[in-house]
């Protein structure tokens, strides 16, 4: 399965007819629900903060974005400029418009206790966590949606190569402040993301920062 390759693209959609214009807060969870028809923009604010990020059918909590699905769909494992995000149902959720990054990762996963007792060190692995976010969040909602619904997730602006041997390195940003990442919506969806707090990745140089989450109504 190759790369995709960057496609960079920007929109002409303006910040302030915006009907929500939201700052998430370095390390903090956020549930909102986008409405088919509708544009979400991730602004990365400072630049190379990772975004986790999953999506869920409003009408069908048990359809979920499927990383298998989308990749299989596309022929690539990073998304950009024209990648369409599949459901595990097989349906096309949401479809990515705009891309002024170029690359996001389908496959590093959300960061975890156990995850960062493996890459990092014992005594790290009680520190907070995408996958700690994700629950969190999940657990202040009445949606229907628990642990057992947790699946692979996109990590939005950030760079995940795969080495000649298949091996995944997590590598220093692409990203930069004021790159954005901007999905229509192709059906109403959750979506359920966690601006990771993640320390001890040097990708953001250890210091997670704010993201802006933005969205219009269908023109």
């Amino acid at each position: 399965m190759t790369a995709a390759a960057q496609r960079l693209e920007t929109s002409a959609l303006e910040p302030e007819r915006a009907i929500l214009r939201h700052r998430q807060w370095a390390g903090e969870p956020w549930l909102g629900a986008i409405k088919a028809g509708q544009t979400l923009r991730i602004v990365d604010l400072e630049g190379n903060q990772a975004v986790d990020v999953l999506f869920y059918s409003q009408h069908d909590v048990a359809e979920h974005y499927s990383a298998t699905d989308t990749m299989a769909r596309q022929g690539g494992i990073y998304l950009t400029t024209g990648s369409i995000l599949v459901s595990n149902l097989g349906q096309p959720m949401l479809s990515i418009v705009a891309d002024t990054c170029g690359r996001h990762d389908t496959l590093g996963g959300a960061c975890s206790a156990e995850s960062n007792t493996v890459r990092y060190a014992l005594q790290k692995k009680f520190m907070h966590s995408c996958r700690d976010n994700f629950l969190c969040a999940l657990a202040h909602a009445d949606i229907g949606l628990g642990k057992r619904d947790l699946a692979p997730n996109i990590n939005f602006f950030m760079n995940v190569p795969v080495t000649a041997n298949g091996d995944l390195k997590f590598a220093d940003g692409v990203s930069a402040p004021g790159k954005y990442v901007e999905l229509r919506a192709l059906m109403d969806v959750w979506m359920l993301a966690s601006n990771c707090p993640q320390l001890n990745n040097p990708c953001n140089a250890y210091n997670p920062t704010a993201v802006e989450i933005l969205v219009w109504d269908q023109s």
